[in-house]
């Protein structure tokens, strides 16, 4: 909310106003000229453009033949920052400002103090056309930008946030600009916060920002099968933490409880769990029938546990966990040298009853793969020109299959899951998350943009491509017994 109070320029003060219009006519020359160059070799173009910026920075700073204004305030104090501004270049840059300028020269605003600490940086933007900042200013600046409908700043804000997201912070910042984003409607960032969530949630969930995640984020992460943690029996103990914590009601918190997949936790911490977690022991009616049915889980063979119960909902659908048991980390030293492979083992399935079952993966990495459209065509023809081939034409790619088959793997199918690992600000994250099931041996988008020829490249650390492989047994229903 705004008070104005009025005075009517002076004509010193219309005299300034009328030297920035003339300031900012001679950009608009400037690039009338350029475009009439043309094509002629005696041209040149001589460019001021960055002293124009200081003058009209200077303008700012001095105050100098100012015609309008800008009193802000706060509800914690009874001084007013005096901001001596531009009619002009206000207006240019906001429709709000210049609604409150068109018939006013003072105007007195009311800001909160986190948006009121910031305001000669937002002020210096609508001169200058450009602005520094922080993680911690980013959401106060963008609430600036939406309120005085700046949007190319508030555009240019989001953009930081969402190339942000794995910048180190003290106390963590993609949770507070995930519940801002909800919280304003922008549906982008709000997307890109939970994707980095979902991807990175074991470096979250012992982080200071695990306890201010709201009921409805919290929730939202449990529903998604692509979290990437070290296990499920993290997740609880981290679920855990946070309901002691946040105390929320019993609905809330036996909601919560209801999500975590407890046959994916091993029977022998399931009983730990029934004595000595004080969170399961208080809600234990909430979740029996859960528990009950993830110790007959591990207590039968899949195929036999199909026939009885619904085994195609998320309950039975591992997350991507990073224990050693579901996968295998891979770095590839100087990946566009050459073609590389590997092979890890995994478990069969999560059921206790295959515990000792395992299933060896070979991988196969080619940093230059041809598609077939794009391989040379010989020919007996002499007069046929075979076209040479670029490396830059091939792209990467990833092909995990099987080394055998077996009977054991009736019932069951494998999603899997690459993960690639970049690094940001001295931060190692995920980046991407590439699925494919059995059906496909591999993904045709794997690393499609990534250029591994430089070393420079965002993909690489170190010059070296750090992925990790996880295997998810999907279960599926094979019988239906007849009752």
């Amino acid at each position: 909310m705004a008070r104005l109070t009025g005075t009517r320029p002076t004509a010193a003060r219309r005299w300034g106003c009328a030297a920035t219009a003339f300031l900012l006519l001679l950009l608009t020359v400037q690039a009338a000229q350029k475009a009439d160059l043309g094509g002629d070799a005696t041209a040149a173009t001589i460019n001021h453009s960055l002293t124009l910026l200081q003058r009209l920075q200077e303008l700012l700073q001095n105050g100098n033949s100012s015609d309008s204004v800008l009193r802000v305030r706060t509800a914690a104090s009874d001084e007013a920052k005096v901001f001596h501004t531009h009619q002009l270049l206000l207006s240019l840059q906001s429709e709000v400002f210049e609604g409150l300028l068109r018939n006013q020269s003072v105007v007195t605003l009311h800001e909160p103090p986190e948006t009121a600490a910031l305001f000669e940086k937002f002020i210096r933007y609508l001169y200058c056309g450009g602005v520094s900042l922080l993680l911690h200013q980013a959401i106060p600046l963008h609430q600036l930008a939406s309120k005085y409908r700046v949007w190319g700043l508030q555009r240019g804000v989001a953009d930081y946030m969402r190339s942000h997201l794995a910048s180190e912070s003290s106390q963590g910042h993609v949770v507070g600009w995930y519940h801002y984003a909800a919280r304003i409607g922008d549906a982008a960032l709000q997307e890109s916060c939970l994707q980095f969530l979902a991807w990175n949630l074991s470096s979250v969930l012992g982080s200071a920002e695990w306890a201010s995640v709201s009921v409805e984020l919290l929730l939202l992460l449990l529903e998604r099968s692509d979290l990437v943690l070290h296990s499920e029996l993290e997740l609880y103990t981290a679920v855990e933490a946070w309901l002691a914590r946040r105390q929320p009601e019993d609905a809330v918190a036996e909601r919560v409880l209801r999500a975590i997949r407890y046959p994916m936790i091993a029977p022998s911490q399931l009983f730990r769990l029934q004595t000595q977690s004080a969170v399961l022991v208080r809600h234990y009616g909430a979740v029996q029938d859960l528990l009950f049915q993830a110790f007959q889980f591990h207590s039968a063979s899949p195929l036999h546990f199909a026939k009885y119960f619904d085994v195609n909902c998320s309950m039975f659908l591992p997350r991507n966990y990073l224990a050693p048991s579901w996968g295998s980390q891979w770095v590839i030293n100087n990946p566009a040298r050459d073609d590389r492979s590997t092979s890890f083992q995994t478990q069969l399935g999560p059921s206790s009853h295959d515990s000792g079952k395992r299933v060896t993966w070979n991988v196969l990495f080619s940093p230059r793969w041809l598609p077939v459209s794009l391989r040379p065509v010989y020919s007996d023809s002499v007069s046929s020109a075979i076209q040479p081939v670029r490396i830059e034409d091939g792209r990467p790619r990833l092909v995990v299959t099987p080394a055998t088959s077996s009977p054991d793997f009736a019932g069951v199918s494998f999603q899997k899951t690459v993960l690639v690992g970049v690094r940001q600000q001295g931060r190692i994250f995920v980046k991407h998350a590439y699925s494919f099931h059995q059906s496909s041996d591999e993904t045709a988008d794997f690393l499609a943009h990534a250029d591994l020829q430089k070393r420079t490249s965002e993909y690489l650390i170190d010059n070296a491509l750090h992925l990790h492989i996880i295997i998810k047994p999907v279960y599926h229903s094979l019988i239906k017994v007849k009752k």
